[in-house]
């Protein structure tokens, strides 16, 4: 028999120039002085100036904090909550990719809570009701716009990780393709595969449900079918538009059932060869479209409908799509010896590994990193 739950509590905003409401949508949720929480990449590149007219249109004060930068470390996260609360704002809007995004929610939840935010990482730790944070990306990408996760690094443990907690579902999403025009094809390729990853693990996670599998079935469809065009021609405003979209319902399809063998490998990935997220995660992807697909049919009927002739056969497309965009396929490639191995696959050994269909022993984690000489 069948149970499941599905609440969607984040109100979206889709379309081209949907940035230029922002200003009328924070009056709407009567916040007065919001926080943007950003990059300074995003400032240079004209973005933030379209949040900032926006809301001085409507006349509405606003604070710009700009130190956000990869794998979001949890110092800048307390900083910036520290700024929030002494400029007394009252909302936190995140502009960029998935570290703005992930660092404006953490930032949200830091200002309604004593302590540092990586205490949370213990999910016994009761934390206080926090809202008022809209997300605004501007890549094709985390989804980070409307799941309830924010991935952190802490520096001085050397550790990367994801918090979880319905405290970081954001209230607003803005997703607007024109914002990601300007992403250079290094991130447009890295962010796209992250889609991937999202929709794939969402779908065979063990976890998984009927409404975010037929969501992963579309985010896919949509990645396979103009992610490589985004990544060719950036200017191709249908395919921006498109992985806009399937970022977003990629979110949704992963949200609930959680990230799975891909993501576990990720975390070490990053903060020890300094692989960038999404290129982190499809690293071993396809490696687990074999693994996963070898022991389920519904791995095989899903990837039939997407006009493939089996799992395999979307296994090889994903390798074949990294290869084309440029992206880590091999040990070598990554910087990873072979005496590393070992360690690694203990560090990959993460709790999104109990997500996956397949139980990934610790022998099993070596040997698909073994796979990939």
């Amino acid at each position: 028999m069948l149970n499941f739950t599905m609440q969607q509590r984040v109100r979206i905003l889709y379309g081209n120039g949907a940035i230029n409401q922002l200003g009328e949508l924070v009056i709407q949720a009567n916040y007065k002085k919001p926080m943007i929480v950003c990059d300074k990449g995003t400032v240079a590149a004209g973005i933030i100036d379209k949040a900032v007219n926006a809301l001085k249109k409507s006349n509405i004060d606003y604070v710009v904090f700009d130190e956000v930068v990869p794998d979001p470390p949890v110092h800048v996260v307390e900083k910036g909550a520290e700024i929030c609360k002494k400029e007394k704002c009252d909302m936190v809007i995140g502009i960029g990719g998935g570290s703005s995004i992930d660092t404006a929610k953490a930032i949200n939840v830091t200002r309604f809570n004593e302590g540092p935010i990586s205490r949370f990482a213990d999910m016994s730790v009761k934390m206080n009701e926090s809202h008022g944070t809209v997300a605004i990306p501007t890549t094709a990408g985390t989804g980070s716009e409307v799941t309830p996760v924010s991935v952190l690094s802490d520096p001085k443990k050397g550790i990367k990780a994801p918090l979880a907690s319905n405290n970081f579902y954001p209230k607003l999403a803005i997703v607007d393709a024109e914002l990601t025009i300007t992403v250079p094809k290094k991130v447009t390729a890295s962010t796209g595969v992250d889609v991937l990853s999202h929709a794939l693990e969402g779908f065979w996670s063990v976890n998984h449900q009927p409404i975010c599998d037929a969501l992963a079935l579309h985010a896919s469809e949509l990645v396979f079918k103009y992610l490589l065009r985004a990544y060719n021609d950036g200017n191709d405003i249908e395919a921006r538009e498109k992985m806009a979209e399937a970022s977003l319902i990629a979110g949704l399809a992963f949200g609930l059932p959680k990230t799975t063998g891909s993501h576990a490998c990720s975390f070490p990935l990053t903060s020890i060869y300094h692989i960038p997220h999404g290129e982190a995660c499809a690293f071993t992807l396809d490696a687990f479209v074999r693994i996963n697909g070898a022991k389920f049919e519904k791995i095989n009927t899903f990837a039939k409908k997407l006009g493939f002739k089996d799992y395999d056969a979307m296994a090889d497309k994903i390798l074949e799509m990294k290869k084309e965009m440029g992206l880590k396929t091999t040990l070598e490639e990554a910087g990873i010896k072979l005496e590393d191995v070992d360690k690694l696959a203990q560090l990959s050994q993460h709790p999104n590994m109990l997500n996956n269909p397949v139980k990934m022993s610790l022998e099993d984690i070596k040997d698909l990193y073994l796979s990939l000489k």
